[in-house]
């Protein structure tokens, strides 16, 4: 899983729990853009924030994942079959209008950020 998760939130976690379901290992990739645009979370309150999600759902950081902080990596090119697949999930309406860009202007309205 690849992206900012600023902040992470129950889509995030329902993404994982399906990625987890069927591959049983899941490496979540935090890019570098703390302070970038509209990203306040450092990557010490993002690690923080998915291991309590994931941990509240029973899953255990070495184990069923992993946290890596990675480059603001803006693209994936591929040449030929590398071994790997792009997916996308489709979660429901409910879960797919979760929006972090929400979450956080709610968080700035109650004095939270």
């Amino acid at each position: 899983m690849l992206g900012r998760w600023q902040p992470w939130h129950a889509g995030h976690t329902e993404l994982f729990k399906k990625i987890q379901k069927e591959h049983g290992q899941v490496c979540i990739m935090v890019r570098d853009v703390c302070g970038v645009n509209d990203n306040p979370f450092h990557i010490t309150d993002v690690r923080a924030s998915i291991d309590r999600a994931l941990e509240d759902e029973g899953f255990i950081n070495g184990i069923e994942y992993t946290v890596i902080l990675v480059p603001n990596i803006v693209d994936v090119s591929y040449g030929r079959g590398v071994g790997y697949t792009f997916t996308q999930h489709d979660l429901g309406e409910d879960i797919h209008n979760i929006s972090a860009t929400n979450i956080r202007a709610e968080m700035r309205k109650k004095g939270e950020l």
